[in-house]
């Protein structure tokens, strides 16, 4: 019955992680992502030195592997939230590690619109704020959804690493039952788990997708 107990806390820590730095990989990197975009040559806001320096801050963030971004900012983590262990103070590491991720796929999705669309805007008289929001999200839609799927399975991978440095979560479980226990059954069950939640994740974002295509 513990065991079980461990189990369903430790889901909820990582359910409670994924969700929260996800949402802030969204409110952050979507602007971030859309910034990249209309302030390269040739965009809405064509700005070089900025894009240069946002894209050389995303390149050096997203090289960073996470298990060493989490080690490396344990003085700013300690700083926002007062610890460098447990599920909150994972969230900061899982943060960084999305936000320039999501906002990079963001631009992607974004470069893949035809540049009619834009100069079709521009001929109707629209600003360069109409654009973006009535334009550019809106027809960019699945793709960010497609986008934001990917980063929530990517951080569902990240928070199981975070347990290696007491982060919490299944990962902790699965290190602290599973491998130095030596218990396959606790490891198994973490798997599934976590196999259960990437599907999860894969399903509600594809039927996501398929509701806003047009």
């Amino acid at each position: 019955m513990d065991l079980l107990f461990e189990l369903m806390n430790a889901t909820a820590e990582t359910l409670y992680m994924v969700l929260l730095s996800g949402s802030l990989a969204f409110i952050l990197g979507l602007p971030l992502g859309v910034l990249l975009f209309v302030t390269r040559p040739n965009k809405l806001l064509p700005h070089p030195l900025l894009n240069r320096c946002l894209a050389m801050l995303i390149n050096i963030t997203r090289s960073i592997p996470f298990i060493i971004l989490m080690v490396a900012i344990i003085p700013l983590t300690r700083l926002l939230v007062g610890t460098s262990i447990g599920t909150n103070a994972a969230i900061v590491p899982l943060s960084l590690a999305a936000i320039p991720f999501f906002a990079r796929m963001v631009e992607n999705s974004l470069n893949e619109l035809s540049p009619g669309l834009i100069e079709a805007g521009q001929a109707m008289g629209a600003s360069s704020f109409q654009l973006i929001q009535a334009i550019l999200l809106a027809e960019a839609r699945p793709g960010i959804i497609n986008s934001l799927t990917i980063t929530l399975i990517n951080l569902v991978a990240y928070s199981a690493m975070a347990g290696a440095v007491g982060g919490g979560g299944l990962g902790d479980l699965a290190i602290r039952y599973g491998y130095q226990r030596f218990d396959m059954g606790v490891m198994l069950a973490t798997i599934v788990i976590l196999i259960a939640f990437v599907q999860g994740i894969q399903y509600v974002g594809d039927r996501w997708v398929k509701r806003v295509s047009h």
